[in-house]
């Protein structure tokens, strides 16, 4: 990566502010940082699970330009809140924005971001880019407004030495087995009040819709370009009623909760078992927020299915970086990103979650024996409905509500998932 390079960026057509970047000639943003610190807005999960890596690339990028950079964290809880009055503003926007690869699509569409076409041919690995979140970032009409950031597959998390005291010598392989195994680690545990066989937070949506996918079902379905729920279906119910089964009967303390704070929760012992990304392994025994003692005690499996040998299809998550159309820094922006996103960069993110390049699959699955079950969990995915218009249904908190409803039993599957069809066919189908 040379040192003195501009980025060839163009603005797009909702920035109305001045950048602070000089433009060199027509379409470019100069990388010249002398006496500017640039904003970043990235998601706690790096500062959980890889801060080291974002530091290298932080102290790579103020070598080379100058610039210093402030890495402000974010949750998840809300954020497109945050940002749609963030960009609805004039002062206050950050340089780089993380964004779930569910939410990029509405704001793409909306023009809230720099295009970086031009310069895609500067991020390193941009050929080979994880086909889901390089597909995220790109508009309709092929322009690229967001860069892969990382992935990630949900697995199961358990505490070995609970489930070895309970008798179970190995993982369950269908669904059936698991629920037997849990039956056997909650009564092993029945003394404990605050014990959760499987914590599984009642908003937890990413874990739920995995057992939807997983019995046949889907979320919505588009025919005749009209979108319609499809959770009220008999595939999606089968799924829902294995998810509340977690839900109420293994899970204790967590029905209004989401997933935020899980790893927490179980590192302070009172959890046999979670879902999470690979790397949430290591925030549960992370020295100052969770508990080291537990990392000899703890393993994966990938969600096992209704038959042996096939797994519950597992959310192909994942975030992307982008630099919004008002940023004061775009140039320095855009040039923060391919630091943090090239080969160095990934090559140590390979530790803790999927790499954002099929080039360097086979350094994350060497990792150890969490990512290994992630691997496996990659390769049967499930995303969400294809529209710019889904973002809005997670802001408004569609599912997590329907879910929330059937954890705390003010509703039955039917009943919520009948509401929350209705909401998803009238959000899908909104025209702005």
């Amino acid at each position: 990566m040379t040192t003195a390079a501009t980025v060839a960026i163009a603005a797009t057509a909702c920035s109305s502010s001045k950048s602070s970047d000089t433009k060199s000639d027509a379409g470019t943003l100069s990388t010249d940082g002398k006496g500017k610190t640039i904003n970043v807005w990235l998601q706690s999960d790096a500062q959980k699970g890889w801060p080291e890596v974002v530091t290298q690339a932080t102290q790579r990028f103020e070598a080379a330009t100058g610039a210093k950079v402030n890495v402000q964290w974010q949750q998840w809880s809300n954020y497109t809140t945050k940002l749609d009055s963030t960009f609805a503003g004039s002062s206050g926007v950050p340089d780089v924005v993380e964004l779930g690869n569910t939410q990029t699509s509405s704001y793409i569409a909306a023009g809230a971001f720099t295009d970086l076409t031009a310069s895609k041919g500067d991020f390193e690995n941009s050929a080979t880019w994880l086909q889901g979140l390089a597909e995220s970032g790109t508009s309709s009409d092929g322009k690229l407004s967001a860069i892969p950031y990382y992935a990630g597959s949900r697995v199961v998390i358990y505490r070995k030495d609970l489930w070895t005291k309970a008798g179970i010598t190995a993982v369950p392989t269908t669904i059936s087995e698991l629920n037997a195994d849990l039956d056997k680690v909650k009564a092993a545990n029945a003394a404990d009040p605050n014990f959760s066989a499987f914590y599984m937070p009642g908003k937890y949506w990413y874990a739920a819709m995995s057992f939807v996918y997983g019995a046949g079902g889907t979320i919505a379905d588009q025919s005749g370009g009209k979108w319609s729920g499809q959770l009220e279906s008999d595939k999606a119910q089968t799924g829902l009623a294995e998810w509340q089964t977690l839900a109420t009967k293994y899970s204790v303390g967590g029905a209004t909760k989401d997933e935020s704070d899980q790893d927490a929760i179980m590192a302070q012992g009172h959890v046999s078992a979670i879902v999470g990304n690979g790397w949430e392994l290591g925030s549960v025994t992370d020295p100052k927020t969770g508990n080291p003692k537990l990392a000899a005690d703890l393993s994966t499996f990938p969600m096992p299915g209704t038959a042996a040998g096939n797994y519950t299809p597992s959310f192909l998550g994942g975030s992307d970086l982008a630099v919004p159309a008002k940023a004061p820094n775009a140039g320095l922006g855009a040039e923060w990103v391919k630091y943090f996103t090239d080969n160095t960069s990934q090559t140590a993110l390979a530790k803790y979650a999927i790499p954002n390049t099929t080039s360097l699959l086979s350094v994350y699955e060497g990792q150890g024996q969490a990512n290994q079950s992630t691997g496996e969990a990659a390769k049967n995915t499930w995303f969400v409905p294809n529209t710019p218009n889904w973002a809005n249904v997670e802001s408004g908190n569609v599912l997590q509500n329907m879910l929330e409803s059937i954890a705390t039993g003010h509703a039955t599957p039917a009943d919520a998932a009948k509401s929350a069809d209705t909401q998803i066919a009238t959000t899908l189908n909104a025209t702005s």
